[in-house]
């Protein structure tokens, strides 16, 4: 049987068939040109259907991620609707040495930090109605020898923040999603699961607190490139499936101009991120802040 790699809800939705599932909710809606879809999964049925945690997944498609104010305060506008009150931990995840898998790192060297900034040297530079916030590049286990949900739990400790924002590249099944599309959920997340590298979980279950991820999807799994690319040429299921056992499974594919699209978009996610912590500033005010 054909096991279909993707980190993405809405593409997880779409194998669980067309019709109505019993504990899951889905609501689609078009902001700006964008089109953002909702799923909620509800219960254990809706967890079973969908084969994703109980939670919130919003999935935004775009034309681009060229970081234009209204892309940014859209983004951020549904993101601030996942995040709890209170001071937040965010997490920039993966590897800075692999570009496919740089958007944490990169997004995370442009969220402002606040938690050091207290009492009057924060009402002298104006910022003394910022949330506290702290970031962490923790790193992969290559790098540190330590697993990520390790090193996130000792920040939570020292850090106390209510939720952590975990930002990380995710893999999909499509090519046409790479470059287009970012996910949001409540539900936390396991790095490294769309690719077949599972890591630790990182949830409130494991950290203590509320863990809201947030991710583009940079890699699509070789195989599954494949064996999509056999039905579309009219290939039997049965070929189909024979192409994808034969094709290497430790191989992923990514776009050419990955350099330029972790770029736009890792910036398109700090400066969301950004605005959704501080409603009270524009993305214009974090462009002097932290560019």
């Amino acid at each position: 049987m054909v096991q279909i790699r993707t980190d993405m809800a809405a593409e997880c939705r779409e194998l669980a068939g067309s019709g109505k599932l019993e504990g899951v909710a889905e609501q689609s809606e078009n902001i700006g040109g964008m089109e953002i879809l909702t799923i909620k999964i509800l219960n254990s049925e809706g967890e079973r259907a969908v084969g994703k945690p109980e939670g919130t997944y919003i999935t935004v498609n775009m034309d681009n991620f060229y970081p234009d104010d209204d892309k940014i305060e859209a983004v951020a506008k549904k993101l601030g609707s996942l995040l709890p009150e209170g001071s937040a931990l965010v997490a920039g995840l993966g590897n800075m040495e692999i570009t496919p898998d740089s958007i944490g790192p990169r997004a995370a060297a442009r969220v402002l930090a606040t938690r050091h900034i207290m009492g009057t040297a924060a009402k002298n530079m104006g910022l003394d109605d910022l949330r506290t916030v702290s970031v962490i590049v923790p790193g992969v286990l290559g790098q540190t020898g330590m697993e990520t949900a390790e090193i996130l739990k000792s920040a939570a400790e020292a850090a106390k923040p209510d939720f952590i924002i975990a930002i990380d590249a995710l893999a999909s099944r499509h090519t046409s999603r790479l470059g287009s599309a970012l996910q949001m959920s409540d539900s936390g997340i396991s790095p490294g699961s769309g690719v077949g590298n599972r890591r630790a979980e990182l949830s409130k279950k494991t950290l203590g607190v509320p863990v809201i991820s947030l991710g583009v999807p940079t890699v699509v799994d070789a195989a599954v490139l494949a064996y999509d690319k056999a039905l579309e040429a009219g290939i039997s299921p049965e070929k189909a499936e024979e192409i994808w056992r034969k094709t290497e499974k430790n191989t992923v594919v990514t776009p050419r101009e990955i350099d330029l699209l972790t770029q736009k978009s890792s910036y398109l996610l700090a400066m969301a991120i950004n605005c959704a912590l501080h409603p009270c500033y524009t993305p214009a005010d974090f462009r002097i802040l932290v560019d």
